[in-house]
């Protein structure tokens, strides 16, 4: 609303009113404005639901005297805090904002909706989960669809050009193109066409590329959105990751969008993508004011409505960049958290089956795995993975956790370079 507001008064010369015209400005207006929404309105969200003493129940694993009546469903301080600023500085006509904000929504609602039947009609299960995956491979159709039939959601690629004293220089193409390509770290001109994965259907490769394109787009949101709720399961643990993960996605972003960074670092450009740039910036000031009251001991959980909501931003925001691939890296703990609860099944199956109790690990998923106590075990069941001698407390393991997506998230960033 500011920046169509501020275009206004810029046509007319007004003094100052170029200021919302840059990405730098506005990014910085939405991390600050996030901030201070997330930390006031926060207070006044965890008042309201403890007086109304709506709070989740918690599993036995979770059950201490710290965290009996603490709220839930915070994840709405941190939807309310990116959204206010992205309405306030950002494009709202602006393709790559609009999916965003879509994605905001549609997963808060699901999350909202699940989480309240966790709480009011004391539902452990909430939301059938079948319910889920359909909302989700919804979503993910809505980014594939829409990205192959919008105008604006192009790229321009590069170019190699060797010069007569045999230097090679990297130049764009001069017009933006609907292209249907990915990026493959660690790899020279590592601009890989999904259409060449069916180069034998002729002239319906292109097609049969963006039909894929669309499916890898909704496997990638419901991965994601349920890889971040399997991470939320420790105070500050979640916020902390994904605020990391929001400032990998907002460099990303930045050079993306921008003609000169694109150009040097020889990666595809893409134009408006400045714009996730601003959602980024926002996601990561609404997820440090959280981290004021979630941190340990928490005052407030996010609950559903905070972590499949985050994990489908970070997904789609990955997706619009065109750098889906790197998710491997940037989500790396997501990634962890998901294999050790599917490993962890599939072996204590295969042990039922043999009539033997075994685990591999204490307990799933892995953040678990290290502050269990050898007396909180099954004595019938054999472990594969003992853990640590003594349990670790979770504010360590979360810190752990933390330094190991800021490494990932340097490891991504290297792939700018490194190929």
């Amino acid at each position: 609303m500011l920046y169509e507001l501020f275009r206004i008064l810029q046509e007319h010369d007004i003094p100052g009113a170029r200021l919302l015209g840059y990405t730098s400005f506005r990014a910085l207006v939405a991390i600050i404005a996030a901030l201070l929404i997330s930390t006031i309105f926060g207070e006044y969200f965890i008042r309201f639901f403890r007086k109304r003493q709506i709070s989740e129940t918690l599993r036995d694993i979770d059950k201490n005297d710290l965290k009996k009546g603490v709220p839930t469903m915070g994840g709405i301080i941190v939807i309310v805090s990116i959204l206010v600023p992205c309405l306030l500085v950002g494009k709202l006509s602006n393709i790559y904002m609009i999916l965003l904000l879509i994605t905001t929504v549609w997963l808060g609602i699901i999350g909202f909706v699940d989480d309240y039947i966790k709480t009011k009609k004391k539902n452990k299960d909430g939301i059938p989960g079948k319910v889920k995956v359909i909302a989700q491979v919804g979503l993910g159709l809505i980014i594939g669809l829409t990205l192959y039939l919008s105008p604006q959601a192009v790229m321009r690629e590069n170019i190699e050009v060797r010069t007569s004293s045999n230097v090679v220089e990297v130049h764009h193409r001069s017009t933006p193109e609907k292209l249907n390509k990915t990026t493959i770290p660690f790899i020279k001109n590592h601009n890989f066409d999904y259409s060449k994965v069916f180069s034998f259907c002729g002239k319906y490769a292109n097609a049969a590329g963006w039909v894929f394109f669309v499916i890898v787009t909704i496997f990638i949101v419901t991965a994601v959105s349920n890889g971040a709720n399997i991470n939320d399961g420790m105070d500050g643990m979640l916020a902390g990751n994904a605020a990391i993960m929001g400032v990998t996605l907002a460099i990303l972003a930045y050079v993306s969008s921008h003609v000169g960074w694109a150009e040097y670092l020889n990666i595809m450009h893409l134009p408006g993508s400045e714009e996730v740039v601003i959602f980024s910036f926002a996601f990561i000031g609404a997820l440090i004011g959280f981290l004021w009251y979630n941190s340990f001991p928490a005052q407030v959980f996010m609950g559903d409505t905070g972590s499949l909501t985050i994990g489908g931003i970070i997904a789609v925001a990955a997706i619009l960049l065109h750098k889906e691939i790197l998710l491997v890296f940037i989500c790396a703990t997501f990634v962890v958290e998901n294999l050790s609860v599917i490993m962890q099944t599939t072996y204590f199956k295969m042990g039922k089956k043999k009539g033997v109790r075994q685990r591999l690990f204490r307990c799933a998923p892995l953040h678990h795995h290290f502050t269990i106590s050898d007396d909180r075990l099954d004595p019938t069941s054999t472990y594969r993975f003992r853990g640590p001698a003594r349990p670790m407390h979770e504010a360590k393991v979360t810190v752990r956790f933390w330094i190991v997506t800021i490494i990932m998230a340097a490891l991504t960033l290297m792939t700018l370079k490194i190929r």
